[in-house]
């Protein structure tokens, strides 16, 4: 029991990371130790498991498919971003280069953490963290897409998402805003707009078993390059959530803001900088903000330590 109590709250706080632009469920996946359970149970969801719901075996189906660490996690999943949506939304507004610093730290720390299951970086290794951490960065320069309510192209965002969520150092959230439709899902959660959410959701239904598939093969057959291309996608991932950025918005021929049907400018990029309390005289210029976004920085890196400190791997198809 308590053993799956540490389960939800897992879920939760991969729930929390996937509503963040920038931060990966899956990165904290892989810090607790059920990474890999994850991507298994998942993979297991094929029709040999509908076979045995047919057949009537249940007892082998929860088996074969881990169903309670599943349920459990995806529990707290779900109970995390239908609770965290609107708070989260609101504290963006009010206190973004606070909130970032705190998930910086997180991003931070579970760079160091993550590498370390490497227990020997070579030439391939680390070119291959090189890349991808290169291409992290190019994907946080791409100008986000236009909002689109279409079905078909809800259903891809969907398929995208979750992939994107449930891979170590890709944000779900960042690529539903690079898609255009991040805070159209966003918005849609506790309106409970169906014609949003379930095509959405067709998407990710489908997209996460076939994505797992291709995961679980990649830790089989090269988990040490694997490691090390997530590695390099996290650490890009460092230039995405940087607390200290302007937003780029959307101008028209007259450079006038370009809103959206709920009359909010777009962003199309940003522009980083130094904290202006580091910028100048360090002793002058410090300003409260910057001290609470600098210790928010240590809280996140601290946060991950923690459960890194204190979470072990649990033995697939055990709780």
């Amino acid at each position: 029991m308590f053993s799956y109590i540490g389960i939800f709250l897992k879920g939760m706080a991969m729930g929390a990371a996937n509503v963040i632009p920038g931060v990966s469920g899956g990165t904290i996946a892989f810090i607790t130790g059920i990474y890999e359970r994850l991507i298994n149970a998942i993979k297991a969801m094929n029709p040999a498991a509908l076979k045995l719901i047919l057949q009537g075996r249940f007892h082998d189906f929860v088996r074969q498919t881990d169903l309670w660490f599943l349920a459990a996690l995806l529990g707290g999943v779900a109970a995390s971003i239908i609770s965290f949506a609107k708070l989260l939304e609101f504290l963006f507004i009010a206190y973004p280069v606070l909130i970032w610093s705190f998930f910086f730290g997180l991003i931070i720390a579970s760079v160091y953490f993550i590498s370390k299951q490497i227990r020997v970086w070579n030439a391939g290794t680390m070119l291959i963290g090189l890349v991808f951490a290169i291409g992290a960065v190019l994907i946080s320069l791409l100008t986000p897409a236009m909002e689109n309510e279409n079905v078909f192209y809800l259903f891809i965002c969907g398929v995208v998402a979750i992939c994107s969520m449930i891979l170590p150092g890709i944000s779900g959230s960042f690529i539903l805003i690079l898609m255009g439709n991040y805070l159209l899902i966003l918005r849609a959660i506790p309106e409970m707009r169906w014609e949003i959410l379930l095509p959405f959701g067709a998407g990710c239904a489908i997209g996460l078993p076939a994505f797992s598939y291709v995961l679980s093969w990649l830790f089989n057959e090269y988990r040490a390059h694997t490691i090390a291309g997530m590695t390099g996608f996290i650490m890009g991932s460092l230039a995405t959530i940087w607390p200290w950025k302007t937003p780029r918005f959307l101008l028209d021929a007259a450079g006038e803001l370009i809103l959206s049907s709920k009359g909010k400018p777009r962003i199309i990029g940003y522009d980083w900088q130094l904290p202006e309390a580091l910028g100048g005289s360090f002793i002058q210029n410090f300003q409260g903000e910057t001290v609470f976004a600098l210790f928010l920085i240590i809280a996140g890196v601290f946060v991950i330590w923690l459960m890194e400190r204190f979470s072990k791997p649990l033995p697939e198809g055990k709780g």
